[in-house]
């Protein structure tokens, strides 16, 4: 069997018509179909941080919840402007936050994860940083992060912020990147900035990005899903 990951910016859930309509992030998030979704730019920038997306309209609209992770502010639904969504049935074993090295503050979110009858899995959200030199710091720190569950499958998803498909991932050796396809900016899509890395073992059997006129009008990233075989017994 297979699992649908998925991840989305969601840019404070302000379109690409200048509104901030979190509802339409949510009607996006639920067309994905997915079983785990990794978000990015879920709160504001200023003062502490509060959600630009709240939970209790993701626990009232969705079949997921947050997953339970340490958070920016008192307000705040996310580490960093992340968190990830789980659909009710998948258990989290572990969450923690992980600064990553830059010079501006960027962070991680490492869970383990398990379905029903599954075993555990790894997984990493991350939005990384806008200079290269950073984010070849950073995946040498997600690296680290992917192997430390040892011999459990492990992957990453988030915005990587690499327009390149050859140059950041030296760090990555060993592992499989997949770039679904051109995500921003959403109304002419032309880089393929979110994207998925896989340990050996994991096979992604489809993968795809979500484009729908709501799509380009709810955030100015389209997000991209996968369906993973390897993560469930």
């Amino acid at each position: 069997m297979s699992l649908r990951i998925a991840s989305y910016n969601t840019h404070k859930c302000v379109g690409t018509d200048g509104q901030r309509d979190p509802e339409r992030v949510l009607s996006v998030i639920n067309a994905l179909s997915a079983d785990v979704i990794a978000l990015q730019e879920v709160d504001l920038r200023l003062g502490e941080r509060p959600a630009a997306l709240p939970a209790k309209l993701i626990e009232a609209e969705t079949d997921f919840r947050p997953a339970d992770l340490p958070r920016t502010g008192p307000e705040s639904l996310g580490w960093h402007g992340q968190t990830v969504l789980v659909r009710r049935g998948t258990r989290i074993l572990e969450a923690e936050g992980i600064a990553l090295p830059g010079l501006e503050p960027r962070g991680a979110l490492r869970l383990t994860l398990a379905r029903s009858g599954a075993d555990p899995f790894v997984l990493v959200a991350a939005h990384l940083g806008l200079r290269r030199t950073d984010r070849r710091a950073q995946w040498a720190r997600i690296a680290r992060e992917l192997g430390r569950g040892g011999p459990a499958p492990a992957l990453a998803i988030g915005d990587f912020n690499e327009w390149s498909s050859t140059r950041g991932f030296e760090a990555l050796t060993g592992l499989d990147i997949h770039a679904p396809g051109a995500t921003y900016p959403s109304r002419a899509p032309l880089g393929r900035l979110d994207r998925l890395v896989t340990t050996p073992g994991l096979r992604v059997l489809r993968m795809g990005v979500f484009d729908s006129p709501l799509a380009r009008r709810a955030s100015d990233h389209l997000p991209i899903w996968a369906d993973v075989e390897g993560l469930q017994v």
